[in-house]
C-alpha cells in the first residue's frame, strides 16, 4: 500500500499532530514502509493456532473467593481527619 501527502496530511489531522508541508512526503514513505511490513504478516499461515494473548501459556491467578470482615476498621480510620464510630465523617455538602 503507498500512501501519498495528501493521505499523511489527513491522518495527521486525525491524529492532532502536525506534520510540516515538508516532511510529508517523507513521512509517507515511512508510512508506506510500516503498513508493507504489516500486510506480510498477512502471508503467514495460521491454520491450526490458537488466539493468544500472551506467548507464554499462563492462566490467571486466582485466590480462594472467602467473605471477610477486614479487621482493620482501627487502621483504615487511623489517618481520617474526622470519623463517627467506625465510618469516615465527612461534612454535609447538599442542603
Amino acid at each position: 500500500m503507498s500512501l501519498d501527502k495528501t493521505t499523511v496530511a489527513k491522518i495527521a489531522y486525525l491524529a492532532r499532530i502536525e506534520v510540516p508541508e515538508a516532511d510529508r512526503e517523507h513521512m509517507a514513505g515511512e508510512l508506506s514502509k510500516i503498513l508493507e511490513f504489516v500486510e506480510q504478516l498477512g502471508e503467514v499461515d495460521t491454520t491450526g493456532v490458537v488466539p493468544m494473548a500472551s506467548v507464554v501459556d499462563t492462566g490467571l491467578r486466582r485466590r480462594s473467593d472467602l467473605v471477610t470482615d477486614g479487621g482493620y476498621v482501627d487502621a483504615v480510620l487511623a489517618n481520617a481527619p474526622d470519623r463517627a464510630g467506625s465510618y469516615f465523617a465527612v461534612p454535609k455538602v447538599v442542603e
